[in-house]
């Protein structure tokens, strides 16, 4: 495990402190036996990376805003109740709960392994992206899904994960859920939810696939300004649901969506995808790593998943998932 960027007490005490109630510090510091002292500096941290803590003499500290945090008991409940087996893990905090996953894979672990972790301090997103995950203020987990058929026989895996989520989250939001290609989820066209999905293993088998996603719960102010582009989150939506509850739908519809992958590929999400779209029938401009641009109409998927363009000549051309950047445009 990577050493930890928060300290060690930090988490314990504020899921202490998610009550809403004044705690004072001689209370919590007998708690955590620890000093008064420690207990304010570790608050000191909670403030440096945008959690807002009330401090009132005579009364203690609270928290100025509710956290959201997982019960790990109650998900538990529910994923045995439905039958699909997968085995969970929670820690407090990860580097990147993708790259901790891949190496549990690489040693071993079994198949519907999921790894959630309260805080990611160092998630990836897609093109070295990184992927901001604000402790108590989303969702940031990784399963571990195991093929017997080879990485090459995986092609749009991507987009049959992003059908999942999109459809869970489908379910909650009032604003229309859809996919930006590949598997961006936008709630009014502002970005809710991120995938990162990487494989590995034999060309003719066997090979596995970590899939992680961030959602986007509750973001504070602080957090919005260090994100590059339009965002939403649950808690903007009026969207109240439990973490457990929410990320039971979420695992339930990947669990269907990797077992109807896993029979027929992409075939039953082809037919969906146009409905799904953001960006279906619109103008884009598509910009490839190496900076030329193709502009055209967004005409469905091909079998791996790859998306096909209509070019103003009339002309379709596919373009495979991570080669472009996609963003709506008008042509003239």
């Amino acid at each position: 495990m990577p050493k930890s960027i928060l300290p060690p007490l930090l988490i314990p005490l504020l899921k202490r402190m998610s009550d809403g109630r004044f705690h004072s510090g001689q209370d919590l510091a007998a708690h955590f036996m620890v000093s008064r002292a420690t207990i304010f500096n570790i608050l000191q941290n909670a403030e440096q990376i945008g959690i807002p803590v009330h401090a009132v003499r005579g009364k203690g500290y609270r928290l100025a805003d509710s956290l959201s945090w997982l019960d790990k008991t109650a998900l538990e409940s529910m994923l045995d109740a439905s039958g699909h087996a997968y085995l969970l893990k929670t820690v407090e905090q990860a580097h990147s709960t993708n790259t901790e996953l891949v190496e549990d894979a690489l040693a071993g672990t079994r198949h519907r392994t999921v790894l959630y972790a309260d805080y990611q301090h160092a998630g990836r997103g897609r093109r070295g992206r990184v992927w901001q995950g604000p402790l108590g203020g989303g969702l940031t987990f990784s399963v571990l899904w195991r093929f017997d058929r080879g990485v090459d026989q995986l092609s749009g895996l991507s987009i049959a994960v992003g059908m999942a989520l999109a459809r869970a989250l489908a379910k909650v939001c009032p604003l229309p859920v859809k996919l930006k290609w590949p598997n961006d989820v936008l709630a009014g066209y502002r970005k809710l939810a991120g995938i990162l999905v990487e494989v590995q293993g034999e060309l003719s088998g066997p090979s596995f696939a970590v899939i992680g996603m961030g959602i986007n719960e509750k973001l504070s102010q602080h957090h919005r300004q260090e994100i590059d582009q339009a965002v939403v989150d649950l808690a903007e939506m009026g969207v109240q649901i439990t973490r457990a509850n929410l990320l039971f739908e979420i695992l339930n519809e990947l669990a269907h969506a990797l077992e109807s992958f896993e029979r027929e590929g992409l075939k039953s999400i082809l037919e969906e995808w146009p409905s799904w779209h953001a960006h279906e029938g619109r103008a884009v401009s598509l910009r490839m790593p190496d900076g030329s641009i193709h502009t055209g109409m967004p005409s469905g998927l091909d079998l791996a998943g790859n998306l096909l363009l209509t070019l103003p000549g009339g002309e379709k051309r596919k373009f495979s998932t991570g080669e472009v950047s996609l963003r709506p445009v008008a042509i003239k």
